[in-house]
């Protein structure tokens, strides 16, 4: 089957979805979600969990556009989580092993057990990644565009100013990401969570050699709702700041953090009805972020692809058709 055929056939569309990790891959089934990584001594370490599905207990937060925000948060949590365990199997730098414990580690060790450390540790670090993201993507563009007012007291230049600066912000920041060494790593571990998916939805056997021949670009990865996020703000906040010309930097600010769980609700709604539509208009829409992926996934050895197979046939679930949109 040559790679054109292979991109074009689609059999049907999964809900199974993944992530990359350092040296290993989550999959996020249905029901159950996967870990595989690959240790130093080419063995696969497996870590498998039923989802806990929160909207199951509080219905409301599986409501449209409510259900979005709660999705992304869960999904940065359990990313988290499964980030430091792919960590754990990372060879450890031999110098920093011979150090001794710094005061800091030695106080959380006595006054944190190992669960409530662990807990502690995911919260911050998601705290610091949503955090991150609003600032670089949101209050910056804002900040920096109060230099047009310097120029300028048109409302539809600043506008526009902070539109095309959160653009650029954002693709410098994935570009340069995507320049580091360990990052070309992860990133080829997307594109092979990206192949084997293809190859699942094609019908075919999972395999390396027919994982091989799929494309590493799909329209429903995290790098494609990043990139609706960014194009949905500029859209919404340059009809709010028409409509309520806001003027005073600070309540820009608060307007855009205001706005950023209904942008997120928004977002999560467009690419679930992408993900179960296939037309011009979605294409059209997965264009963006599938151009983005150049900089987000690179071309994986055998070895990843074996990564990705194995979390991929571990949450496939048993009644066929069951993860179809």
């Amino acid at each position: 089957m040559s790679k054109s055929q292979s991109a074009t056939e689609c059999t049907f569309r999964t809900r199974i979805g993944g992530q990359a990790l350092i040296e290993g891959i989550l999959m996020r089934g249905v029901t159950k979600q996967a870990i595989v990584v690959r240790a130093p001594d080419g063995s696969l370490v497996v870590k498998e969990e039923e989802l806990s599905l929160i909207k199951e207990k509080y219905p409301v937060l599986g409501l449209p556009l409510i259900r979005g925000a709660v999705t992304f948060i869960a999904s940065m949590v359990n990313g988290v989580k499964a980030l430091m365990f792919s960590a754990e199997y990372y060879p450890d730098d031999p110098d920093a092993a011979q150090q001794e414990p710094s005061k800091f580690d030695q106080w959380l060790e006595k006054h944190f057990s190992d669960e409530k450390l662990m807990s502690l540790i995911v919260t911050l670090s998601v705290i610091f990644g949503v955090g991150l993201s609003i600032v670089l993507f949101f209050l910056l563009p804002t900040l920096l565009g109060t230099a047009v007012t310097f120029f300028t007291d048109n409302l539809l230049v600043r506008n526009l100013a902070e539109a095309l600066l959160r653009a650029v912000i954002f693709m410098a920041y994935m570009i340069l990401c995507s320049k580091t060494k360990d990052m070309k790593r992860v990133f080829a571990y997307h594109g092979a969570e990206h192949k084997s998916i293809f190859c699942y939805e094609r019908g075919l056997p999972l395999t390396v050699d027919n994982v091989r021949e799929m494309p590493r670009f799909h329209p429903r990865c995290g790098t494609s709702f990043m990139v609706v996020v960014i194009i949905v703000s500029i859209i919404v906040s340059s009809i709010v700041f028409s409509v309520f010309q806001v003027r005073n930097m600070f309540l820009r600010m608060l307007a855009h953090l205001i706005l950023l769980p209904i942008i997120v609700g928004v977002t999560y709604e467009i690419n679930t009805w992408c993900g179960r539509v296939d037309n011009k208009l979605t294409r059209a829409i997965a264009a963006p972020g599938l151009w983005m992926q150049n900089f987000t996934t690179n071309e994986p050895d055998d070895s990843m692809m074996e990564v990705a197979i194995k979390a991929l046939e571990l949450v496939i679930p048993e009644e066929k058709g069951s993860d179809e949109w």
